[in-house]
């Protein structure tokens, strides 16, 4: 008779971690375990406490109740040690622009006391890894805002790190250097056996996530694969342009308790196969656009929060001293 599989252990730990500022409860006993090999996304609005929660995590704050573990190692009474596992990539961009690239990397690589000789050979491995051989002399201020994430990313992976913690890690990038710095993360997940902690304001980038944890006002709501987030709280939505603005009128009159919201020129409203044949039978021929919408993250994060996802970065409550303007460089 073959054993039953044992479970994955988790390598991130949160029991009841509760953080204030002043009246504002940022972190209201949030507890969460991140499997080992897990790319687990935090996602939530502006100000529900995704960064206070990250630095704690990364030994910047500690908080005011509860306890929180990397590695199994506690984040308040041994900082040195949980920190020694971790990568991690701050909202706010936090390379030295005066230092060429590869001075960034032999920098942190010293200060995280890797051995000379090991150190050159991983700054090498990193830049091959993240293609920046050809930019290794040049200072880090001639480089796109793609390229630094890449040298980022390459520095927090510098130390042999296994947990990787990113911070808004694509916020203010375009769309296709987004893409290409996930492609990144997903490889280098793959490679190196890596768990992966995200924060982001974009829902289309957790879809590939393992596990992604709603968090809002410093509660988690839920957590669980993005499939069944969407079928456990995504709703149908039916996205209607109207001909004329009687037409308009008229829909918002008799589906009031409908509407879900006016996005431009559209209405969306919630939506099921009934209503869907209903809203045709009555507005058919007065419809400029139609789109039936199955349930969504998106709608699924409506459904628990009762609000949009706004892409903006983190509040100044969620911003630390140690943190600082340049992103906790030396605060490791």
């Amino acid at each position: 008779m073959t054993a039953p599989a044992s479970p994955t252990p988790a390598v991130i730990r949160l029991d009841g971690v509760s953080k204030r500022y002043g009246r504002t409860l940022a972190l209201d006993g949030v507890s969460l375990e991140v499997e080992n090999r897990e790319l687990f996304a935090l996602l939530g609005p502006n100000g529900a406490g995704k960064t206070t929660l990250m630095h704690i995590l990364c030994t910047l704050l500690r908080p005011d109740g509860g306890s929180a573990e990397i590695a199994g190692h506690d984040v308040v009474r041994a900082p040195l040690a949980a920190r020694s596992h971790l990568g991690i990539i701050f909202q706010e961009p936090s390379l030295d622009d005066r230092l060429t690239v590869w001075e960034n990397l032999n920098l942190h690589g010293l200060v995280f006391g890797v051995p000379r000789a090991l150190r050159r050979r991983r700054i090498a491995e990193m830049l091959a890894l993240v293609e920046l051989e050809d930019w290794a002399d040049k200072p880090a201020r001639t480089l796109s805002s793609g390229m630094k994430r890449r040298l980022e990313i390459a520095r927090a992976l510098l130390h042999d790190s296994e947990i990787l913690l990113l911070d808004e890690p694509t916020v203010g990038l375009d769309a296709q250097t987004r893409e290409r710095i996930w492609a990144y993360i997903r490889r280098l997940q793959a490679e190196r056996g890596l768990t992966v902690v995200v924060t982001t304001h974009y829902i289309e980038e957790v879809e590939g996530c393992d596990r992604v944890c709603i968090i809002d006002r410093g509660k988690v709501l839920a957590i669980d694969t993005p499939h069944a987030l969407r079928h456990a709280h995504g709703q149908q939505w039916l996205r209607v342009t109207p001909r004329e603005a009687a037409d308009r009128a008229a829909m918002l009159e008799r589906f009031a308790d409908r509407l879900l919201r006016e996005d431009g020129a559209e209405l969306v409203f919630r939506s099921d196969d009934a209503f869907a044949e209903s809203f045709l039978g009555a507005f058919g021929t007065r419809i400029r656009t139609l789109a039936n919408e199955v349930p969504s993250l998106e709608s699924a994060f409506l459904t628990l929060t009762g609000r949009d996802l706004r892409d903006q970065g983190a509040g100044p409550r969620e911003r630390t001293a140690a943190f600082g303007r340049r992103g906790g460089e030396h605060t490791r």
